[in-house]
């Protein structure tokens, strides 16, 4: 095959020129015996290669405004990264190192992780104690504006960038949440967002609650502490481990969290083209809550390393997972840097689960369904018992204090559901003995 340039460009020759030595490197050798099969993939081919010259050319000769090649260039690295899907990336210096902030827990900005759906820029999940959360932004609200800016067209790390800045200023979103017609105005105030990714407390006596908002490195160890607090004047007689509204974060601080929980088995794998993105994660026998009966919370804003945990326990039949389905986001990335400070993040990977479920685009579906709902105590309905009656008898022993619960419970209808789950389960136990 042959290379030409139309028109005589000096600007096309130049970039195919640049592009030939490697299109002649990826060109088998006469001398070298290659099936025919694998000749075809390793050639690069030439005719697009002409045609991206070609239209290199036409917007640098013809497009409205001057565009210098650097420009160019790194958009349509940009544009390769993007159109693999949703969570690859090209990075510049600004974006690779507001990347790398973001993994170490600490930046400015308003709590909230996004993703890309079908071109749409769409709240995965809102951090814990953020201005987003407080604000009642929700996993799947479509996000069409930030600061009037319309966000259609626009790339994953671009919008990153509008949403950080400085803390105590401002940014105003618009949001079309599913169900409704007319889209919801927020306007929110930066802060440094430090997310503290472990919570823990007491629901009743005996019963246990453990908040996952993310998973950072030191979760696993920190996890782990909680459980020894909790259960530091009595064993625990069941727990809730809430994986609701988490967006994920390091795998092998997910690996940690299950192994708590696991005392052997398999907790993930992951397959992808090159033998370095196979990778295989199993419990061991340390399980300081290898007995406790668990129940798992996850909902739609569960995704990644949430889901990692959430079907490893499902698939070792070690806890039940109630609430809605998980996110659906079981793709690997790995950060790699380039030698001018810029970087890329590409998807490398697939997670599975340990009966080979994959997580991308299913997610995990919980064993018992529970929606997001609100307790309600209808004051109105207060109803004649014996104690009210004139002249009833007294008890012959003092009654017994009201137990304290968790003020959590009367907020939230799928911990309730929840806990009274683990209460099911020890009855049912306690008269199998």
């Amino acid at each position: 095959m042959t290379l030409s340039v139309t028109q005589g460009s000096a600007t096309a020759k130049r970039f195919l020129a640049l592009l030939l030595p490697i299109a002649l490197l990826s060109t088998p050798l006469p001398l070298l015996a290659q099936p025919s099969s694998n000749s075809v993939d390793s050639d690069l081919p030439l005719e697009e290669i002409q045609t991206f010259a070609e239209v290199f050319e036409r917007i640098k000769r013809a497009y409205v405004e001057d565009v210098d090649d650097r420009t160019l260039l790194r958009n349509a690295m940009r544009g390769m990264l993007s159109e693999l899907d949703p969570h690859s990336a090209y990075l510049d210096k600004e974006e690779y190192q507001s990347l790398r902030e973001s993994t170490e827990g600490e930046f400015g900005g308003i709590g909230i992780e996004v993703g890309m759906e079908n071109g749409q820029l769409m709240v995965i999940t809102p951090i814990d104690d953020t201005p987003a959360s407080r604000a009642g932004l929700m996993s799947r609200d479509i996000i069409i504006s930030i600061d009037g800016t319309p966000t259609k067209g626009m790339s994953l790390q671009e919008a990153v960038t509008l949403m950080r800045g400085d803390p105590d200023t401002t940014i105003d979103i618009s949001v079309l949440r599913a169900g409704e017609e007319s889209p919801r105005e927020f306007t929110l105030t930066r802060e440094i967002i430090r997310s503290e990714s472990v919570k823990h407390e007491l629901l009743e006596t005996g019963y246990g609650y453990l908040r996952i908002g993310q998973f950072q490195s030191r979760t696993p160890e920190q996890a782990r502490q909680a459980l020894e607090r909790m259960a530091r004047e009595q064993p625990l007689d069941g727990l809730v481990l809430d994986l609701r509204n988490n967006p994920g974060g390091v795998l092998q601080a997910a690996v940690g969290v299950a192994d708590l929980f696991l005392d052997d088995g398999l907790i993930v794998y992951t397959e992808g083209r090159i033998p370095d993105n196979e990778l295989s994660f199993s419990a061991s026998a340390d399980t300081p809550a290898g007995d406790v009966p668990l129940v798992v919370l996850i909902n739609s804003g569960s995704a990644s390393a949430a889901e990692i945990v959430a079907g490893a326990l499902q698939d070792q039949r070690r806890g039940i997972i109630m609430g809605t389905d998980s996110f659906g986001k079981g793709s690997v990335q790995q950060i790699m840097p380039l030698g001018n400070g810029e970087g890329l993040k590409l998807t490398t990977a697939l997670y599975y689960t340990p009966e080979g479920r994959s997580i991308q685009a299913q997610g995990i579906e919980p064993d018992v369904d529970v929606v997001r709902g609100r307790l309600e105590v209808a004051e109105s309905r207060r109803e004649t018992r014996e104690a009210d009656l004139e002249g009833h008898l007294s008890a012959q022993q003092a009654p017994r204090d009201r137990e304290e619960t968790s003020p959590r419970l009367r907020d939230d209808y799928q911990l309730s559901e929840a806990l009274n789950l683990l209460k099911a389960l020890n009855v049912v136990d306690r008269r199998r003995d």
